[in-house]
């Protein structure tokens, strides 16, 4: 029998959520909570309150991969509550020694009917985890419906309840229509990161933007060269973004001493057993970086990929362990709970907003309130919007589209997938620099451009000591220390290198003048961005500011500095 439920050990909101679900007395029930804020102690816990006045007598865990199996069921046991983390689809039934099992939304899809026999057995509750995994249409979406119908109680989690598809609804959970024709999911029950924050249940997290330069040919042998801040086109900073992220380039060595240096910072400020991880988009680059951190920590990295059979062993090694740094692809993400993770470097493509917010849940976890994150970012719009809106709630919207409109999207995404697997061959990194932007906390961005006190930088990294616009300035004065350093460094080069790299620092600094100039002019004549960055083109003819030579931008300046 599970040990009884002691509500005074639990948090304010899983306290909330279970009298809620009291009331309720829902078959189904939709818990929204913010990745950290502990979603598995609040299921367990109702789980527990329903065996203890027997209205169900199993229960079935649902979960996205392998390594979140064992992970539950060793949570389960700190309740008595005993799940066999390893029941395959080959057996009928669990073992006696078990109320229960945890399976995989994989396993659900090879074989609905089993179960579905499973838990038509007995009083049965299932506990979705990721529920949003369930909503992948004909695949796990009706395979995981068909198996759970006939559920006593369904509970299902979720800390982000949204696909890139919003077109197939989630099972199990209710949906309220809008007036344009669409339906937004309805959640029984939500806790937020920015309520989460207040209460201290996760850590503020910091992002720190670092810009490039970067330059690269195409299969035509054209070369282009692009900040990644100010591109004129989605093509251009998917190009420029992935000459940035390539090993060889500057911008991955500069950005992860920056990390490293921040990590050794919140390991002196008291966090000792603070790590790091580095998101890779593939396995082969994962590989580089892991080599290319080796170098800047000189110590052992773990390198976590999903050809590794060992993966899931390595990961629980190094979440009870004292390393410094990981390297992953897709391994670590949701529901992989690693709480030490409190520096982060993204460098990978991927930029849906379930990415996002499952990857950087990772580093949010709190143990106490002294504890904070810091996130390494490429500065390019579109991962910077999705740092901006960490505290917003996010539903799963589905419609209103036409049959025109699903084959239109059909369309787009088979053409960026083939475009996708082209693009090795039609693309050559040439050269890329790294430069500090920003610094963005609670939506703001903060550049830091004010100095630190001697004072102040001897205490960096200690929580509460320095403020974000603290953090930004001190990233930009080591920054500038690193750059000089690695120049120092190479001083064997030629002196054409050493021009080269400083015409790369000039031109980042005129665009962003120009950028801070254009941003101010709108601001006063409220007009938009782009009307102002027309009318410096037309003054100054030439191309886009984002490929314009190092002449060009100067003199678009010089004008702006004339109209502000």
């Amino acid at each position: 029998m599970p040990l009884p439920v002691d509500l005074n050990a639990l948090r304010a909101w899983q306290r909330e959520a279970i009298e809620k679900y009291r009331i309720t007395n829902s078959r189904d029930f939709l818990i929204t909570a913010t990745p950290g804020s502990g979603k598995t102690t609040c299921a367990l816990a109702i789980a527990s309150k329903l065996i203890h006045v027997g209205a169900i007598k199993q229960i079935v865990v649902v979960v996205p991969t392998d390594h979140l199996r064992t992970q539950w069921a060793d949570s389960a046991i700190e309740r008595e509550v005993f799940l066999d983390p390893s029941l395959s689809n080959a057996h009928s039934v669990a073992s006696d020694d078990y109320i229960g099992y945890v399976v995989t939304y994989a396993q659900i899809a090879a074989n609905p009917a089993l179960h579905r026999k499973r838990v038509s057995s007995k009083p049965t509750l299932v506990i979705f985890d990721e529920i949003h995994h369930a909503g992948d249409g004909l695949s796990w979406g009706t395979a995981v419906r068909h198996a759970f119908e006939g559920a006593t109680r369904r509970l299902c989690l979720t800390g982000t309840p949204f696909r890139t598809s919003t077109n197939s609804e989630i099972p199990f959970v209710r949906y309220d229509s809008q007036s344009d024709g669409s339906k937004i999911n309805h959640s029984d029950y939500a806790y937020g990161y920015g309520e989460a924050l207040k209460d201290g249940v996760v850590r503020p997290i910091t992002f720190a933007a670092y810009d490039s330069e970067s330059t690269w040919r195409d299969s035509a042998g054209d070369v282009y060269s692009s900040t990644l801040s100010d591109v004129p086109s989605k093509e251009i900073e998917r190009q420029a973004l992935r000459t940035a992220l390539a090993p060889d380039g500057e911008w991955i060595p500069h950005v992860f001493r920056a990390a490293h240096e921040r990590l050794i910072q919140v390991r002196a400020a008291g966090m000792s057993d603070a790590a790091g991880m580095v998101l890779a988009s593939d396995q082969e680059t994962a590989k580089e970086y892991a080599k290319i951190m080796r170098r800047i920590s000189k110590g052992p990295v773990a390198l976590v990929v999903s050809d590794d059979n060992s993966a899931d062993k390595k990961i629980d090694a190094f979440g009870r362990g004292e390393g410094m740094w990981l390297v992953a692809v897709r391994m670590v993400s949701e529901g992989v709970d690693i709480p030490r993770l409190a520096v982060g470097v993204w460098a990978t493509n991927y930029r849906t907003p379930l990415f996002f917010a499952q990857a950087v849940g990772r580093y949010i976890r709190a143990r106490n309130r002294s504890e904070v994150a810091t996130v390494f970012l490429p500065s390019i719009k579109p991962i910077l919007a999705l740092a901006a809106e960490m505290e917003q709630q996010r539903q799963h919207v589905i419609g209103p589209k036409s049959a025109e409109d699903l084959i239109e999207e059909l369309e787009k995404e088979i053409a960026a997938a083939n475009k996708e697997e082209n693009a090795p061959s039609a693309h050559v990194s040439m050269s890329s620099s790294a430069t500090f932007d920003h610094v963005l906390f609670n939506g703001q961005a903060l550049d830091g451009i004010t100095n630190l006190t001697e004072e102040d930088s001897r205490y960096v990294g200690i929580p509460g000591l320095l403020d974000p616009s603290q953090i930004a300035s001190l990233l930009r004065t080591r920054d500038t220390e690193m750059r000089i350093m690695n120049k120092a460094l190479e001083g064997s080069g030629t002196v054409e290198t050493a021009e080269r790299i400083n015409l790369h620092h000039q031109i980042a600094e005129s665009r962003k003048n120009i950028n801070r100039m254009v941003s101010r002019i709108a601001l006063t004549r409220a007009v938009g961005h782009a009307h102002v960055h027309k009318l410096t083109q037309k003054a100054v003819p030439g191309p886009p500011s984002s490929v314009a030579t190092l002449a060009i931008l100067e003199q678009r300046e010089e004008w702006l500095h004339k109209n502000v």
